[in-house]
């Protein structure tokens, strides 16, 4: 048997995975070493998650044949995983809202004593597994309400007490800003020194020269590259992803108008999550805003459209202040929310492309009360064309990829032509062909006359993409920086005052 500090702890051999007569894995090598990360990289649709829930008993291979620690490895579920060390952080939220937190990390393996749950250790070392990542929160407190950051966390946190020797992060930080990044770097530097190997999924490219030894590229379900080392250039490893050579990522944005479409002034939160934001977005501008996780981004652009309320302060839209008491009065006031979670707040997603396209247009597809299928497949084709939705109408948007999900949520609300557009996290978890084409998107709609609102925690994304960025920081605006003077380290700055 191979020990851990004598190499290779797992091994995949021509694995393949078919769905019918479909095939979506061909054939794939994979080797992991004690000690190291492999970064897997790849666009949606390339095989990277399908990898994933094979060696962590999710799904179950075709053929082929999986080694680990010298001994065959073939589990049926996760549960068998885990209990031969193999541990995975899945990109989508898998948390129990009704739970405490500490519950959802120990869920199916509550520590006992005595016949019982020992919640004095359970809490004990949950807290523990927070505090290593620097999330300060009662391991008592319930799951629900927390954002989407800090549900990522507890995440990570309950991967921490697994005691794995193998980890499978996919997206581990999609949600999170540049200080909860680090703290996790930090803990994959500590398992590294431990010898647990790691298998790290994600689309920030920055991030994978920081912390992989080795990267391997999908396409399409194959493993078309592999790097010996991290040290690649990124348009080298974009140009193995996409299989095409990558002119540029972002597009050259415009100049917006002079004119003043939506102002912001002494904004404050009742929650105390925001206070004394103002701010102006010219007609055609795109305006960035960034900071920390918790430093109340989205909860001011939901107040901004009428989602969360707002306990002082005004609106004001073409110099008019409105009243803004549901996203009902937004949307009917020309301004929509894109949200952060696609899933849970973007979709409906058992329903098809063209029904989730629709149900934002009610006023157009059922003008005269009634909603027809044929109406309905109309209408949405019109913004499955125009958007570049890689899918057809009748589809179900959990049929999708997440950058073609994330089209579908932007072309329901572009179809009611606002003049507003808030996008929260526009690009969380999905690859960079998909990226680029949002990116497209937006910068359409600044040419267009719509006023833009990007919140990212991607800073090389707030940065290509604005024309001004507002940072902000524990609740507070701490600048507005001009595109000229925005770089890493002025953001940054500003955002840890």
């Amino acid at each position: 048997m191979i020990s851990d500090s004598e190499g290779t702890i797992l091994s995949l051999r021509n694995i393949k995975k078919s769905y019918g007569p479909i095939e979506v894995l061909h054939g794939i090598d994979l080797d992991v070493k004690a000690g190291e990360v492999v970064a897997l990289l790849g666009e949606n649709g390339a095989g990277k998650s399908t990898v994933s829930n094979v060696i962590s008993g999710t799904v179950l291979p075709t053929s082929g044949e999986m080694m680990w620690r010298g001994a065959p490895y073939a589990p049926f579920n996760p549960r068998e995983a885990i209990d031969a060390g193999v541990g995975m952080i899945h990109q989508e939220l898998l948390l129990l809202p009704h739970l405490s937190i500490a519950e959802n990390i120990f869920v199916g393996r509550y520590p006992t004593k005595a016949g019982a749950v020992d919640r004095k250790a359970m809490d004990e070392r949950a807290e523990e597994s927070l505090r290593r990542l620097g999330l300060n929160v009662s391991p008592r407190r319930l799951v629900e309400g927390l954002s989407t950051a800090n549900q990522q966390l507890i995440e990570i946190a309950k991967a921490l007490t697994l005691n794995a020797r193998l980890l499978i992060l996919d997206e581990p930080t999609a949600a999170l800003g540049g200080e909860e990044t680090t703290k996790l770097f930090e803990q994959i530097e500590s398992l590294k020194a431990d010898g647990v190997g790691i298998i790290y999924i994600s689309h920030r490219l920055e991030e994978i020269k920081r912390i992989a030894d080795r990267i391997v590229v999908m396409r399409d379900g194959v493993k078309v590259q592999e790097f010996a080392s991290a040290d690649v250039p990124v348009r080298t490893i974009v140009e193995a992803m996409v299989g095409r050579s990558l002119e540029r990522m972002f597009p050259v944005i415009p100049m917006p108008k002079d004119e003043t479409v939506l102002e912001v002034r002494k904004l404050k939160s009742p929650s105390g999550s925001f206070s004394d934001i103002n701010f102006k977005v010219a007609k055609g501008e795109i305006f960035g805003i960034a900071g920390l996780v918790g430093a109340g981004r989205t909860e001011l652009v939901r107040a901004i459209v009428g989602v969360d309320p707002i306990s002082e302060g005004s609106i004001l839209l073409n110099g008019k202040e409105i009243k803004l008491r549901t996203p009902q009065d937004a949307i009917r006031n020309g301004m929509v929310l894109v949200p952060e979670d696609r899933k849970l707040q973007g979709l409906v997603l058992p329903h098809t492309i063209a029904e989730n396209i629709a149900y934002a247009n009610m006023n157009t597809v059922a003008a005269n009360g009634w909603m027809t299928a044929g109406r309905i497949k109309d209408f949405a084709d019109v913004s499955i064309t125009k958007f570049g939705v890689k899918g057809s109408g009748h589809q179900s948007a959990d049929e999708l990829s997440g950058g073609n999900q994330q089209k579908v949520v932007i072309a329901k609300w572009l179809a009611r032509n606002p003049q507003v557009v808030v996008l929260d996290e526009p690009t969380r978890g999905i690859d960079v062909g998909a990226r680029s084409a949002i990116y497209d998107i937006i910068v359409a709609l600044a040419h267009e006359g719509v006023s833009v609102i990007v919140v990212s925690s991607d800073l090389e994304e707030v940065l290509g993409v604005s024309n001004r960025i507002m940072v902000m920081a524990q609740g507070k605006q701490s600048g507005i920086l001009n595109r000229d003077a925005a770089n890493d380290v002025s953001i940054i700055e500003l955002a840890t005052l």
